[in-house]
This record gives structure tokens, sequence and C-alpha cells, in this order.
């Protein structure tokens, strides 16, 4: 295969993944609103991706997993799977798709701000500036809602809870980052996705068989599906295409194909409200976004260092 065709296969992959999870929001919200809730939800979601890893594991390449790493997985299944899932799926079931899709973007930042802290990596003024316009955006996302507390243009609690799930995903990616790059996707996803269940299923098991009992339209199980088997499984599968070939600064920028999905079918599927409020929380999202992820990391920091030094 040559390179051009390597990378439109890659650049295709990260579209693909991004704009499935951005219509995971509006559909999400939709069959949370006729039959299910976040707690149910968020167990099928990872119950059967975990079924789904498992058998497409069996076609994948063998790894040997030693147990001192499996154990390893059970952290990283707390804050990459259990906090991460359950406090973006309760989150999304009371506040606005719309709202959900916009804190997403905020991931970067909080990753930038804990690899600070724990890789040791250099806080430059131009994260500065991007952290700041990000937090701006986000804080006005967070009062916006608190003043009208509706799920078609947000819940402050929601949003809160949405924001929280990204601070989890970053802080399982500081602190498992060399964990997750000595396996393949389907060997990382089959051990974090049977720890969660194992975690989640106790608590949760009465409680979505109480869901279940009662009737359900056929819509709101194909939106279930959606969510399993396209939001979770495959843009899983098809961002692992994608960050083989493209640079991290290249598959950071489709982060913010999400909220473009995201808001343009919650508006089609009229439930959400797009305001004047919600378009700047955007601008400043993305634009800090924009400049976390275009600053130099330590170690470009550390070449130009030692390229001038020659």
């Amino acid at each position: 295969m040559n390179e051009n065709k390597k990378a439109l296969i890659a650049h295709l992959s990260m579209f693909g993944a991004c704009a499935g999870w951005g219509l995971m929001a509006p559909v999400g919200k939709e069959a949370m609103t006729h039959g299910f809730d976040g707690l149910s939800m968020v167990t099928f979601r990872v119950v059967g991706a975990c079924v789904l890893f498992w058998l497409a594991s069996l076609f994948a390449k063998k790894e040997h997993v030693p147990t001192k790493d499996k154990l390893m997985f059970i952290g990283a299944a707390l804050f990459g799977l259990v906090c991460n899932q359950c406090c973006y799926t309760m989150g999304l079931s009371i506040t606005s798709p719309i709202n959900a899709s916009i804190v997403t973007t905020s991931m970067p930042i909080f990753a930038m701000l804990l690899a600070a802290l724990i890789l040791k990596e250099p806080i430059t003024s131009k994260k500065a500036i991007g952290v700041l316009m990000g937090c701006s955006g986000a804080l006005i996302l967070i009062l916006t809602s608190a003043a009208h507390a509706s799920d078609k243009v947000g819940d402050i609690r929601g949003d809160v809870l949405c924001l929280f799930a990204q601070f989890s995903f970053a802080l399982y990616l500081s602190l498992f980052n060399p964990l997750i790059r000595r396996y393949n996707v389907f060997t990382i996803n089959k051990y974090m996705f049977s720890w969660a269940t194992l975690m989640l299923l106790p608590f949760t098991f009465c409680h979505v068989q109480d869901v279940v009992s009662q009737p359900i339209p056929a819509r709101t199980w194909w939106e279930v599906a959606y969510v399993v088997v396209v939001g979770t499984f495959l843009c899983y599968i098809l961002t692992m295409i994608g960050q083989r070939t493209l640079r991290p600064t290249v598959v950071s920028v489709y982060n913010y194909v999400q909220p473009i999905v995201s808001v343009a079918a919650s508006l089609l599927m009229g439930i959400g409200v797009m305001k004047p409020t919600h378009a700047l929380a955007v601008a400043l999202v993305f634009s800090g976004v924009w400049l976390v992820t275009k600053s130099k990391s330590r170690k470009d920091l550390e070449e130009e260092k030692r390229k001038s030094g020659k």
C-alpha cells in the first residue's frame, strides 16, 4: 500500500471515529428519554463492548500479558472506563447533547495539565493561554446551564459530570500511558472492559433488570445498539487505525468533528437548542485546545536545545 493511500485511510478512519462519537451524544440522549436511563445505558455499553472485544480478539494477534499488567488494567479500567463512561453517560442523561459534546473537547487541556504534574511536561505560555481560554469556555457553558436548567439547553449537574469524565480519561492517559503502548487495541480493551464489567455489573444488574423488564420501543433498542457497536466498539478500532499513521497533533484536530456532528444532529432531531453563548463557548474551547495541541512538548524543546547546542 502506497503512502498516499495509507494516509487517506487514516484520515477517513479518524473522521469516521469522531463523527461516530459526535452522533452518539444525540442518539444516546434519545435512548435515555424513551425507556433507558444513564445507569442502564452505561452498563449495556461496557458489557456489550466487553463481549465484542473478546470476540474480535479471537481473530487478532495473540499477545502474552503478564499478571502484573493484567492487574494494572484494573486501575486503567477504573479511570479510563468506569469513571469516564459512567460520568459522561449519566451527565448526558440530564444535560443537552450539545453541551456534552462541547465539554468533550476539553480533554486535551486536562491531559496537558496532568502531563505537567505527572510526566513533568513543560507548561509554555501558549499552553497557559490555551488552558485559560478553554476554562473560560467551559465556565460560560456551565453558567448558561445553571441559568436555564433544561435538557435542551443544558443542566449544570450534567455539564460537571461530563467535565469530570474528561478529567478521568486524561488521568488514565497520564498514569497508564506506558501500559497502553505495550499492547494492541484488542488486548487493551478486552482486559479493560472485562475489569470494568466486574466493577460495574454487581451494582447495576438488578437496576438494569428492572429497566429492561418494562416495555421499550424497538427504536430505543436500535439506538442502544448504535452506542455499543458503533459509538464504543467500532470507533475505538477506527481511532487505532488513524493513530498508527497520523501525528498526534493531526489526530487531536479531528476532536473538533464531534461537537459539529452532535450539534447538527441535535438540532435536526429537535433535542437541542443552540444559543449565542454556546457558540462563544465553542470558539473559546476550540481555540484553547488548538493552542494546547500546537504548543511544544518536552521532547520538542529538548530536541531544539540539542540542535542549537551543536
